[in-house]
């Protein structure tokens, strides 16, 4: 399996479309450049599913809209990452450009692998935490579970480790049936 590098720097959104399309994953976090294999075919998998009900519940009703990855989101400068899904519900579509999104979203979803767990569990809550973004989903394939994290007075407080099903605080009508996901 691939590891991850990284390549220390202020880096910024012009040094960021310069990367080459590799099949690998380039994002730019706090000025540094990082690079992720592609993810596999399970994560794939997971990521496809879940994405398959937010789309049904979320696009579908007109409440906003569901990117995944490659899906640019810039949350300043210095900081573009491609999360595995990003949520914008409508109340928000300004931030969506035709090329990327340039703000914060409603909701960010990452998927674990053995290459980006340190970075989705540590780095990247931290941006999306420091960036303000209201919830973040961190789905575990291996143990089955979708940690939820809602973002109150400026710090992420876990309000559940859902194996059965998650529903976003964001949207409360929007239910993800994870037995369908595993």
């Amino acid at each position: 399996m691939s590891s991850q590098t990284r390549t220390p720097g202020r880096l910024g959104y012009r040094e960021y479309l310069c990367f080459p399309q590799d099949g690998q994953t380039h994002e730019i976090i706090q000025g540094e450049h990082i690079v992720n294999p592609a993810p596999g075919t399970y994560h794939q998998t997971l990521s496809r599913r879940i994405q398959f009900q937010l789309y049904q519940q979320i696009e579908l009703s007109g409440l906003g809209m569901v990117y995944d990855a490659p899906t640019d989101l810039q949350l300043s400068e210095m900081n573009i990452v491609q999360p595995d899904l990003i949520v914008v519900l409508q109340r928000n579509q300004t931030i969506i450009t035709p090329t990327k999104i340039k703000g914060i979203p409603d909701l960010v979803v990452e998927i674990l692998s053995a290459t980006s767990e340190s970075n989705d569990r540590v780095l990247k809550k931290g941006l999306y935490r420091d960036s303000g973004v209201p919830e973040y989903w961190v789905v575990d394939p291996d143990e089955h579970v979708v940690e939820q994290y809602v973002l109150r007075a400026g710090e992420y407080e876990l309000v559940g480790r859902h194996g059965d099903a998650v529903a976003p605080q964001v949207i409360a009508c929007v239910r993800v049936n994870l037995t369908d996901v595993w």
